[in-house]
């Protein structure tokens, strides 16, 4: 086959492109950064299919062009483009994670590709309040910050487009080698030395390891079309929710880190987060250290339920959360990125 995957520099993408090439497809990626993409190129095995980049920015005035160029001949997209942030202006956004996904929509109608794997987010269904074995049909919220938005309205462009077989994937909280945005973070705040637990820290987290995401992403570009004129969506993660206060005491224990924590109560950390965001919005370009956002998904529980994606597509997460959170670790201390 050959596939294009958006996105393709970035944490997700990079292990889809491995992963693709390494199973003897023709892949083309899209990036921004020309240096990274060879890296990435370089790291893919001899005797592997062939990875070629194509260096673009989405939202830009080539980007629909490009994208087109690229998408030619192409069996399927898989759209992982994305701006993922707790904070950031609603342009930033826009351009991001919805202009991109009417590029992308474009490019596989023009080039009449049959397949379209569209990489969504959990962030859709959060509202502020605990959430147990979400549903893939449970009614979505308006969105509570500029980047839960973005993804729903993408998700929108997905459901109406003209095209014969679409996939959505809401995989939740993606960590392992290369992730620069969620393990490192939490890593950050056992390091600041006092990690603040609030609703006593038993608010339940999924997570997904990367590999498994990618093998959610395998298993749709097989899955048969659905009779329905609309895009099959999938909740994806490890399955295996983990109570905030477990999960600090077992990353700092595999990350060999001390750990000290302190319960703060949620409406005090709420209403700080309240003025950071005051004090962001009179500060262009400069990001609060936390939001309401970012707070309350360590404090509301959030967890999904995989029936479907494992009735439907035969999804079973081949890396246990401890394996992942262990391998992760791993090539974190053999990289030397403690932090």
């Amino acid at each position: 086959m050959k596939i294009l995957i958006t996105g393709g520099t970035g944490f997700l993408g990079r292990h889809l492109v491995w992963h693709l090439a390494g199973q003897g497809h023709e892949v083309i990626f899209t990036g921004r950064q020309q240096v990274l993409a060879q890296s990435i190129i370089g790291k893919i095995k001899t005797g592997s299919g062939d990875a070629e980049f194509v260096a673009m920015e989405h939202g830009g005035l080539q980007a629909q062009a490009i994208l087109c160029r690229a998408a030619e001949g192409a069996d399927a997209i898989i759209h992982s483009a994305a701006l993922t942030s707790p904070w950031g202006a609603a342009d930033l956004f826009e351009r991001a994670n919805i202009a991109s996904t009417r590029e992308v929509l474009a490019a596989a109608q023009v080039n009449r590709v049959n397949t379209l794997v569209h990489i969504s987010s959990p962030s859709v269904y959060f509202d502020f309040k605990d959430q147990l074995d979400i549903p893939e049909a449970q009614p979505l919220p308006d969105g509570v910050n500029a980047y839960a938005r973005s993804k729903r309205v993408a998700e929108q462009l997905v459901q109406a487009a003209n095209l014969p077989h679409r996939v959505i994937l809401r995989p939740r909280a993606i960590f392992g080698p290369w992730d620069n945005a969620l393990l490192p973070r939490l890593l950050r705040l056992i390091q600041y030395g006092r990690v603040p637990l609030m609703r006593q820290g038993q608010a339940l987290l999924d997570m997904t390891y990367v590999e498994n995401v990618v093998q959610a992403v395998m298993l749709s570009l097989a899955l048969s079309p659905a009779p329905a004129p609309t895009a099959q969506v999938f909740n994806i993660s490890n399955g295996e929710p983990l109570a905030v206060a477990a999960l600090f005491d077992r990353l700092a224990q595999e990350f060999g880190m001390t750990i000290k924590t302190v319960q703060r109560p949620y409406w005090l950390a709420d209403l700080m987060a309240r003025g950071l965001e005051t004090l962001a919005q009179a500060r262009p370009g400069w990001e609060p250290p936390f939001t309401r956002y970012s707070l309350a998904t360590i404090a509301y529980s959030q967890t999904l339920d995989l029936r479907r994606a494992r009735q439907v597509l035969g999804y079973q997460p081949a890396v246990s959360l401890a394996d992942g959170i262990r391998r992760t670790a791993q090539w974190r201390k053999t990289e030397g990125r403690l932090t």
